[in-house]
């Protein structure tokens, strides 16, 4: 038997140990960023294809205020738009300024001929000056939010008025977003 043997294999050991934990502690940044976005979401009631991507940009805290993106992908926008519509459930006790919406059209502001938002219908209704186009991805940004006092799950939804249309608002998708 030899005593040596054993020691030789302690640096292996060592380094092996080392390797893992470092692995561990630089993923957690990675995880710890990612909460403002949006995951893995089930039970959601939301088909996956309907759900929209988004990003909440002072992390979503409960009674906190805070910027959304909400995104529309270029795929979906298959008409210009003459009006967004977004819907939220009557859960959501947060609020908006409407001075502080903004839509941008491929990473470009776009001017807006008005902003309204009804409270009692849950409504934030969006009109741009000129039709957005088709074929683009569409950022509608809400500054200044205040976050609902309480946390959870809540449900945006878009809905698109196209110009020349019936006057009737068509689903483009849900924003799932989570406040903690």
């Amino acid at each position: 038997m030899r005593f040596g043997s054993s020691r030789q294999h302690l640096p292996l050991k060592l380094l092996s140990a080392l390797a893992v934990t470092s692995g561990l502690l630089a993923a957690f940044p990675a995880i710890t960023g990612a909460q403002s976005l949006p995951g893995f979401t089930l039970f959601s009631g939301v088909k996956s294809e309907n759900q929209l991507p988004f990003r909440l940009d002072y992390g979503g805290q409960a009674n906190g205020w805070d910027r959304y993106t909400l995104r529309i992908p270029a795929q979906r926008m298959k008409l210009a738009v003459a009006q967004f519509a977004v819907t939220y459930p009557d859960y959501y006790k947060g609020t908006f300024d409407p001075n502080k919406i903004e839509v941008k059209y491929r990473g470009k502001n776009v001017p807006l001929e008005e902003v309204k938002w009804n409270q009692e219908s849950r409504l934030l209704e969006i009109f741009p000056e000129e039709p957005v186009p088709a074929g683009g991805q569409v950022e509608i940004v809400l500054s200044n939010v205040r976050n609902p006092a309480f946390g959870g799950m809540y449900h945006f939804n878009c809905q698109v008025l196209s110009p020349g249309e019936v006057p009737m608002l068509r689903y483009i998708g849900t924003w799932i977003l989570s406040i903690s």
